[in-house]
């Protein structure tokens, strides 16, 4: 198959996945807007292989294989696969972002909880803020700078994701507001699962991990105005979209275990011109010193990874010892007694 083929397949696949980024992706240069398709095509393949498989542990250990074959250049027979090994020999992608997409996966696939705010953080920087960190390389951004206020980004994005999804989630046995919130709510976070409620003390929870991101979408904003001025404007698009999501949650009283706040074409649409204004404006608006914040703790390995000076080793090993324990667990799956294999399905 063609390398176009293969990315009208990508382009395909965003346009009925992914909304947001779809109409975002229309504001970026061609240059940018393709390996770009193609990256989220990837992320987007990863992320259903585990959520919708019927083993969430055989789906990260196969997508451990399919990215093995990429990086040795010689990718599954499939459409997305053959768009990211290229985008990989291209754009000289380092290994670390991508493993750290697979590692939060993989923590999906253990059910790991989150305790703290600062927890859930490490997981958004692996499945989300890493997006943030792949996009700046297609860009041509690798200073630490830019770098840290694009993982600011994807972090805020994926709070504004877990505070849509918490009743979704929920009917899937999985929490991701910190468990510390619940205790200082006096609520049982099990119990909640079992049977989630938009009762007052989750709406509350919800409305703080809004101001979370919100916070975060601010520290970002110095970053995208200062991207190569042909992206300013999808980036700023980006931004204003998923924050709108965030308008969209509180709209509706920040119940979202009975209802998922969406977003409407007319309102995409003034989001895509505002993001026009807004890089615009940064053409003669100063730049702000908060572009020269120290990254959170819980990105600086995609930053130290993803800057023209890192280090050329690469592999991680937090990712290496999660992948060592679902290779034990599915090695211990399959040895066990037939008698037992039956009596447990």
């Amino acid at each position: 198959m063609s390398a176009e083929s293969d990315l009208a397949h990508c382009r395909a696949a965003i346009r009925t996945g992914s909304l947001s980024f779809h109409a975002a992706s229309k504001l970026l240069p061609e240059r940018v807007r393709d390996p770009a398709l193609v990256l989220y095509a990837f992320c987007r393949l990863a992320d259903d292989a585990v959520d919708e498989g019927t083993d969430p542990v055989d789906a990260v250990l196969r997508l451990q294989a399919r990215l093995d074959a990429a990086y040795a250049g010689m990718p599954r027979n499939a459409p997305v696969d053959r768009a990211f090994a290229r985008l990989i020999a291209t754009h000289d992608m380092p290994r670390t972002l991508p493993d750290a997409l697979l590692e939060g996966l993989a923590w999906d696939a253990e059910g790991r909880r989150f305790d703290t705010l600062s927890q859930v953080l490490e997981y958004s920087a692996r499945v989300a803020a890493v997006v943030g960190a792949m996009m700046c390389i297609l860009m041509g951004v690798r200073d630490r700078h830019r770098l840290a206020r694009a993982c600011d980004l994807g972090l805020a994005m994926q709070l504004t994701n877990i505070a849509r999804d918490v009743g979704e989630d929920a009917r899937i046995g999985r929490v991701y507001l910190p468990r510390d919130w619940f205790a200082e709510a006096g609520i049982d976070a099990n119990a909640f699962l079992r049977c989630p409620a938009p009762v007052p003390e989750v709406r509350a929870m919800t409305a703080r991990l809004l101001r979370e991101a919100d916070r975060l979408y601010l520290r970002a904003e110095p970053g995208i105005a200062a991207l190569p001025l042909s992206c300013r404007m999808g980036i700023f698009a980006a931004r204003h979209i998923y924050g709108g999501i965030g308008g969209a949650i509180r709209a509706q009283g920040c119940d979202n275990i009975t209802r998922r706040a969406v977003t409407h074409r007319t309102q995409k649409l003034g989001w895509l011109a505002l993001a026009t204004a807004r890089a615009g404006g940064s053409l003669i608006v100063p730049r702000m010193a908060t572009l020269y914040a120290r990254p959170r703790p819980e990105v600086a390995f995609l930053v130290n990874a993803a800057a023209r000076d890192a280090d050329s080793f690469s592999r991680s090993d937090t990712l290496i010892e999660v992948l060592a324990r679902l290779r034990a667990q599915d090695l211990e799956r399959q040895t066990e007694p037939a008698s037992l294999q039956r009596r447990a399905g």
